[in-house]
């Protein structure tokens, strides 16, 4: 990984840390970029961590950070943003007399390597990085940096990822519905209730991309999905050639792990849909979609 650094505040440059920093592009952490990142740093910025009601701003911090934890991007936290990520960790924060920085627990599975009155100084987990003091030690700036190269792969950020992103999604619900208005059950519902199937495959392809994780330049998707299908009197064998359909699309069209992951996503939508209120016995509300 050649990208470039990702910061949550802005870094004390010149400074300490400046030399380990020569040659790096460091960016304004955003999460349209945390797919190209080699790493997320989280700098000591002061703010409190275990009590944020006074800045709802930390909640957009910390879902960056889970993101960036999940996709498995690096992370080196000192200060309050050891803080941070020991919270992301799932570990508990706690707000120290006068003006030492919020301190986390050891999360579970974390490895301690400094201790300073019975609390982790410094401790690390995976690929997440924490120094409890509001000055990072250049040396340990240094070891993450060049940890980085070893940590280059990446996990899918989403379930949308995993299925190759709204391209994809689009590909299979296009070829889906060719499919679909031909099928001697599904096709007369669709000829009934879809006048504009432009619009209808891009409504199907936005419920599906949201659903799945949603994506930058995509709107997501408000709706209801038993009301979006109420009315229309499908009967359940409707909603069961719909599942057949589309996995066997899925299947034709993605990877076998990624068409997977759709028809057990359509599959608890289908459960979902033969539940809804008002469906009679031999009846489903789906058909729609």
């Amino acid at each position: 990984m050649t990208g470039p650094l990702l910061s949550t505040s802005p870094l004390p440059l010149p400074g300490r840390l400046g030399p380990a920093l020569t040659g790096w592009t460091v960016q304004a952490a955003r999460p349209e970029r945390l797919a190209g990142a080699a790493g997320l740093l989280l700098p000591h910025d002061g703010l409190p961590v275990a009590d944020v009601r006074a800045h709802p701003e930390r909640w957009e911090t910390l879902t960056l950070l889970t993101a960036a934890l999940r996709r498995g991007v690096p992370v080196l936290g000192w200060g309050s943003g050891a803080a941070l990520l020991g919270r992301a960790l799932g570990a508990a924060v706690t707000a120290p007399d006068g003006s030492a920085p919020d301190r986390s627990a050891l999360p579970r599975g974390a490895q301690a390597h400094a201790w300073t009155a019975g609390q982790p100084t410094h401790w690390t987990v995976d690929r997440a990085v924490a120094w409890a003091g509001a000055d990072l030690p250049p040396p340990l700036l240094g070891a993450f940096l060049a940890a980085l190269p070893g940590w280059a792969d990446r996990r899918p950020g989403s379930p949308l990822e995993e299925v190759g992103g709204a391209t994809a999604v689009r590909e299979v619900v296009t070829a889906f519905y060719a499919r679909a208005r031909t099928d001697d059950l599904l096709g007369p519902v669709f000829a009934a209730h879809v006048a504009d199937w432009p619009a209808h495959l891009d409504r199907v392809t936005a419920f599906w991309v949201t659903l799945l994780g949603g994506e930058p330049g995509w709107a997501a998707w408000r709706g209801n999905l038993n009301s979006a299908h109420a009315g229309l009197g499908v009967r359940a064998a409707h909603l069961g050639r719909w599942l057949t359909l589309w996995d066997a699309t899925a299947r034709a069209v993605l990877p076998a792990e990624a068409a997977a992951l759709l028809s057990a996503r359509a599959a608890v939508m289908g459960e979902r849909l033969g539940r809804a209120p008002g469906a009679r016995a031999g009846t489903s509300q789906a058909g729609g979609a």
